[in-house]
Order: structure tokens, then sequence, then C-alpha cells
């Protein structure tokens, strides 16, 4: 074969290879999420382990950040047509996104898969907002109560003691700060929002009717739930300030043996498992006036302006991550409960119910726990409930006066974003 018809041959050849891998090229899922450390492993092994089965498909994983800055971030994206093309969303947080059309209703999708035969019902209503699915469950939550065993029997006790009211654990953070708080030690860790709206619950009352959308910031035992947990940092000193305005410093200081006790998401136990060993006990929360929590955690979205075949793309990854097996891996490294009901079967389940005491805790629980509220005011009315705590933890603000304001506020943007 002389040069030239050789030449032609390679660029046959060449174009031919072109056209096949353009015809095999993958569809790129860009996936915003908000897991790092031992939750971050574990979403980039149920990622990795997708993409072995669907060579076709890469989900291009990226941490954002909280589930604050996952919000934040997204809103400035859209209008920059920055925009991921899956996201996880926060169970109060997507109905803003859910009524700006910015994500994609699921319905369809969910109703022909099999998956949704296999989701609990809680797990499934997380992604209902006015009849329609929007985020498919991933990573639910309650809020447990964490405990430092070894602080305890520092501070006098042989075991747990029980702590089922507000009373009982005030008691206890006190026996822990006065034995021990000469060594800048705290008998507890002042209450993050998540568990904080579980404190608030626990006193029979709420923020926002899930059912009504009624305003109860300024129900009187939602006043007097705020007067307790602020009282805890500000009057009595049981609590640390430093976790007031930055939550994440909570949990360093309960890691680091710095407070004894701690209300945080069973999301949490992982790490926090990892870090304290046998030293770490977990209860139910507390039951004040009833027993009841709130259900957390998130839920996964595809973003109504992603190509068809991308949306296609990520409701296959959704659901496989929401799979027995895929859910097995995510429970066993962080604690987060099982969305799945044939999860419980599968055997890293089954070695995590039966070698790490505490992570079945949450799942107790559900007998009482309860969604929230998640029209668009709640993203709103989270994000301003900060600085309001703040300003009441650390003694700035009388409590009353604040949630009256702040209720009064809410309210008013209620109805800004309904006009």
């Amino acid at each position: 074969m002389n040069t030239r018809y050789k030449s032609i041959l390679a660029t046959c050849l060449l174009a031919f290879s072109a056209s096949a891998g353009m015809a095999q090229a993958e569809t790129k899922v860009t996936f915003w999420h908000s897991f790092s450390k031992a939750s971050g492993e574990a979403i980039d092994e149920i990622i990795a382990n997708f993409e072995a089965a669907n060579p076709d498909i890469d989900i291009e994983g990226e941490y954002i950040g909280n589930y604050n800055d996952i919000v934040a971030k997204l809103q400035a994206a859209i209008p920059a047509n920055r925009a991921p093309d899956a996201v996880i969303m926060e169970v109060t947080r997507y109905g803003l996104f859910a009524d700006r059309g910015v994500l994609l209703d699921l319905t369809t999708y969910l109703d022909a898969d099999p998956l949704k035969d296999d989701l609990f019902d809680f797990a499934r209503e997380v992604g209902v907002y006015e009849g329609k699915n929007y985020i498919v469950p991933f990573n639910s939550s309650t809020p447990v109560f964490y405990v430092n065993t070894d602080l305890l029997k520092q501070a006098g006790y042989d075991d747990v003691p029980e702590m089922k009211s507000w009373a009982q654990v005030e008691e206890v953070a006190q026996t822990v700060t006065d034995a021990l708080g000469g060594d800048g030690t705290y008998g507890m860790v002042a209450p993050g929002q998540f568990t904080r709206w579980g404190l608030i619950m626990d006193n029979d009352s709420d923020l926002i009717d899930s059912v009504s959308g009624e305003i109860l910031i300024d129900a009187p035992r939602t006043i007097e739930a705020y007067q307790w947990m602020a009282s805890l940092v500000h009057d009595k000193k049981l609590a640390s300030p430093d976790s007031v305005a930055d939550e994440s410093k909570g949990k360093e200081l309960f890691t680091q043996g710095k407070a004894a006790l701690m209300f945080d998401s069973t999301g949490s136990y992982g790490g926090l498992k990892s870090a304290m060993g046998d030293n770490l006990a977990v209860l139910p929360m507390p039951c004040n006036v009833v027993c009841r929590v709130p259900i957390g955690g998130a839920g996964i979205g595809v973003l109504s302006t992603a190509e068809k075949d991308v949306q296609d793309a990520a409701y296959k990854f959704m659901s496989f991550a929401a799979s027995a097996e895929s859910n097995a891996i995510w429970f066993a490294a962080t604690g987060y409960m099982p969305i799945n009901k044939q999860t419980a079967e599968q055997p890293l389940a089954i070695d995590a119910l039966a070698n790490k005491p505490g992570i079945d805790v949450a799942i107790g629980q559900l007998d009482f726990a309860k969604g929230r509220p998640r029209p668009p005011v709640v993203t709103w009315m989270r994000a301003t409930e900060y600085d309001m705590w703040q300003a009441m933890a650390l003694g700035q603000r009388d409590v009353t006066e604040t949630l009256t304001e702040f209720a009064a506020s809410t309210r008013q943007e209620a109805e800004r974003i309904a006009r």
C-alpha cells in the first residue's frame, strides 16, 4: 500500500475512532454536597460504586460546605448560570427552590421507580412539597443526646444518670461544671439550631406549624424553651459562649473533653465515635413536656436547567444512593438513619447495629419524630434565627422581646414572599 493510501486510511480510522468515542462519551453530572471527613469518604464510596456499575455516567461530586453554604452559593450560582446539575438540599430549605421552579419535579421518576416501595414513609414524606416530589431522601436524622462518660466519671458519676427532663439535664451539667469547671470544662455544649428546634418541640411547641404554617416563634412554650436554652450560657454559665456563634466549636469542646453533654444530630455519630471510642454514650432526647423530635437531614434534588439526559443520569444516581446497599454504607459510616426498609438486612448494617452502641437511638425515636415545615419563608427564618439566638444566649437582648419581634418579622416575610 503506498504512502498516499496509508495516509487516507489512517485519517479514516482516526475519524471513526473519534466518532465511536463521542458515541460512548460520559454523561457528566455535577453534584454539590455537604459531606466531608467520614461522611465525605462514604459519599465518595457510593459514587465510585455507582460509576463502576454505570461507566457511561460520571458523577462529579463537589463538597460545597454546610447546608447554609449550599443555599447561599446556589442562590449566587443560578443567575450566573453556574448552578450544578444535582444538589443536596436540607429538608426544610428546598421549598424555596421548588417554589421558584429551580428544582425539577421528580414525581414521574419516583412513581416509575421500584425504590418508592422500599422507602420508609418518613423518608418519602420529606421530599414532598405541595403534593410533588422535589428531593429523593439520602441522609435523614433526628437529634440525639451525646454524653462524654469519662467526664461524668471525673465528676463523680459511676453510671450515666437519667436525663429525661430539662431539670435532670441541667442538674448533671451543673454537677460537672462545679467539679471540673476550674479546668475550663463546661457541663454542656450550647444547643445548635437543629437541636434548638428539637428542644422547642419536646416542650410541646414549634417554630412554624408543619400543617397550618402558623408562625409559633412567639408562642409561650417556644419562648420558655429559648429562655431555658439561653440561660444555660449567659445566666448559669453551664455552656460555653464560644459555641453560640460557631456551632463547630461546640463539637470541638465535646470531642476534646471540655464539655460533658451535647445535643446534636445522629449524623454526627460516626465522627464522634471515631474520636471518642468507648467514652461516648448516646441517649434519646429529653422529653420535657412531650416526647417529640424533628426529622432533619437532606435529600438530593435535580436542577430544572440541566439537560434531559443529565437529569435522567442524575436521577439514576439518586435512586442508587437510596438503595439498601448504598444506604447501609452510609448508615454504618455516619450514623444517619436508614431510609430504606431493606437496609437493616445488609451485612454492614447488621454489623453496625451489633457493634456500635448508640447508633440505633435515633431509629428508636422515629415513633415520635415529626417532619418540619418547608415553605419558602423557612429558609429566611432559619438564616435570621442565628442572630436572634446569639443576642439572647449572650444576654444582649431579652428573650420575650426578641422572639416577639422575630415572629412579627417572619410573618411579614411570609406575606411578602406570597405576594
